[in-house]
């Protein structure tokens, strides 16, 4: 699991201050043994009640994206799983709302610095590919995870697997017919 220590900093942090009032505590996980950390955007709101990351449809989908059991998925010392945020942001207009800007810069390199043996991180998402593929991010998702292939080995972008997304994965029948079956065998390696 991760160091009890840093998870208490981040629950202890003054910008954590009006969820730490609801009584909510960061949701992520992660181990000192984690092969893949996958970073999406912010814990839904089932994700913060039942303190388990990806607890929901879109985490269903994405673990048969990924072909990984439940079993493995929630296993820190394969996946390490870090949103953007560590707290659910709540309800916009279209979903839930953005993660805060400056928490992952504060938070990730401090829990990467502990995971000497990850071999890949798996981007979800816009706000997770602009952080971490920096000006390398092409002009949007659909730009990016066409051309997954030029940031691996370290890196594999893919769309949010939410169900609002059904619409752009009927426009993209390439994503699941091309795409997928690449990601499940790099998790496959990066898992050995």
């Amino acid at each position: 699991m991760s160091s009890p220590l840093l998870f208490q900093q981040i629950a202890d942090d003054d910008m954590n201050a009006a969820f730490r009032a609801k009584g909510w505590t960061p949701v992520y996980t992660a181990s000192p043994y984690s092969r893949i950390v996958l970073v999406g955007q912010a814990p839904g709101r089932i994700a913060q009640q039942t303190q388990k990351p990806w607890n929901d449809a879109s985490g269903r989908l994405l673990r048969q994206w990924l072909g990984v059991s439940d079993e493995q998925f929630y296993n820190p010392d394969l996946f390490a799983l870090m949103p953007m945020d560590f707290y659910y942001p709540g309800k916009g207009t279209h979903g839930d709302l953005p993660p805060r800007n400056n928490f992952a810069a504060m938070w990730h390199p401090r829990l990467l610095e502990r995971m000497p043996y990850v071999r890949l991180i798996i981007l979800v998402g816009a706000y997770a590919q602009k952080y971490y593929l920096a000006g390398r991010a092409k002009k949007n998702v659909t730009a990016t995870v066409a051309q997954f292939d030029t940031y691996l080995p370290n890196y594999f972008p893919l769309v949010h697997p939410s169900p609002l997304n059904i619409g752009w994965r009927k426009r993209n029948q390439w994503f699941e017919m091309e795409v997928i079956p690449i990601l499940q065998n790099v998790v496959k390696e990066a898992l050995v």
